[in-house]
Order: structure tokens, then C-alpha cells, then sequence
């Protein structure tokens, strides 16, 4: 073989693997990809989103994309909570999930409450979830047996709750939040929607305020 030649061949089996890597990670990036895009863009409320009121005649809608672990959706929640009483029969309350990447627990969390929304137990295991996290929160160790703890005083079928916990469907779930919420511009917890647009409060009560003014509309 001459030296050109053997040149041309090296070129040519550089340029090759270069594409070649450039299809594999096009691929890996393409199957990791929000599945939200798939399906039409993201959404601030899908039809399997978990309603914690509903008001079916009503055309408010209160969104929280949440972290079970996050200090600030624990602060958050007695406020949310006092709205749901307040206006539970006039606006729709929904949570969406959105476990933040520095919460040891926080995916953990979302899979203990899904598993349980799946035995119609989502606003039980969620409230748990807040009312207990200083107990499991911010802590560097697996909750898994903690949280298998909570399901068990709600009274669910361990085995198909395990196997929920455990299964790659509801962590498909989960995800489906958090590409739907990072699509949509949130970049922490809780971050807060009414009606679809983004609310920019700073502090609570500014809820109340907001959903008031979209009921007065």
C-alpha cells in the first residue's frame, strides 16, 4: 500500500467513526428526550396530572410543580393546603412532580407517592410526605425502607406497591413531570402556575391574591 493511499484509508475510517459516534449519541439523546415533546409540547396540566381538588365547573386551575424534599415546598404546603380549603370547590388544584437533582430523596419520594396514587392513595401518601420530612429529609441514605414504612400505615397492598416503587413505568411517570415542567421554564421548587402562566409571587398570601382576581374574572 502507498503512502497515499494509506492516507486516504486513515482519513476515511476517522471520518466513519466520527459519524458514527455522532449517531449514537444523536440516538441516546433522541431516547432520552421529553417524552411531553413527543406527545404535542409540554403541558402545565396533562389528563393523568393528580387533581388534589377538583372542581369541574370551574375553569381555575392552581398548578405546584413539587419536590418532596425541598424545605420550601414543606414551607409552602400549609398554604396550599389553607387554598384548598378556602377555594377547593371553586379551583382545581393539581401537583406535578418535579424532584430536584441535589435531594438524595427527592426521585425516592415521587416513586413512594406514585406507587401509592395508583392505589387511589396520591393525597394521602403526599401530605405524608410533607408532614414527615424532617424526619427523612436532607439526609444522605436511602428513605426506601422509611417510605415503605408510610405505605404500610396507609394500609396498601405492599406487593403491588413494591412492585410500583421498583418499576421503570412510574419513574416514566415521574419524568413526564419534570419534562413538562422544564419545558415550561421551571427551574426550582415549588414553582407555582394558575390558568397556565406562571405566578411571581413573594409570599404566600400573593396566592390567595392571584386566585381571587382569576375568580373575579
Amino acid at each position: 500500500m502507498n503512502p497515499m493511499t494509506r492516507i486516504l484509508l486513515t482519513a476515511f475510517l476517522a471520518i466513519t467513526v466520527a459519524i458514527g459516534a455522532g449517531v449514537y449519541f444523536s440516538t441516546r439523546d433522541g431516547g432520552s428526550a421529553p417524552t411531553s415533546q413527543a406527545e404535542g409540547g409540554p403541558q402545565v396540566v396533562r389528563e393523568n396530572s393528580h387533581r388534589l381538588s377538583s372542581a369541574p365547573d370551574s375553569d381555575v386551575t392552581f398548578v405546584e410543580f413539587l419536590d418532596f424534599e425541598c424545605e420550601g415546598c414543606r414551607a409552602a404546603f400549609p398554604a396550599v393546603e389553607q387554598l384548598r380549603t378556602q377555594y377547593g370547590q371553586q379551583v382545581n388544584f393539581v401537583a406535578r412532580y418535579f424532584p430536584m437533582p441535589g435531594h438524595f430523596n427527592g426521585e425516592r419520594a415521587a416513586r413512594a407517592v406514585e406507587a401509592a396514587a395508583q392505589q387511589g392513595q396520591f393525597e394521602a401518601m403526599y401530605k405524608k410526605m410533607f408532614e414527615t420530612q424532617d424526619q427523612w429529609g436532607e439526609k444522605q441514605v436511602p428513605a426506601d425502607d422509611v417510605f415503605r414504612g408510610f405505605a404500610t400505615e396507609l394500609g396498601l397492598d405492599m406487593a403491588a406497591w413494591d412492585e410500583a416503587y421498583n418499576a421503570q413505568a412510574t419513574l416514566d411517570r415521574i419524568q413526564e413531570d419534570v419534562a413538562d415542567g422544564t419545558a415550561l421554564g421551571v427551574q426550582g421548587t415549588p414553582t407555582f402556575f394558575l390558568n397556565g402562566e406562571q405566578l411571581q409571587i413573594q409570599t404566600y398570601a400573593d396566592l390567595g391574591t392571584a386566585i381571587k382576581e382569576a375568580l373575579s374574572k
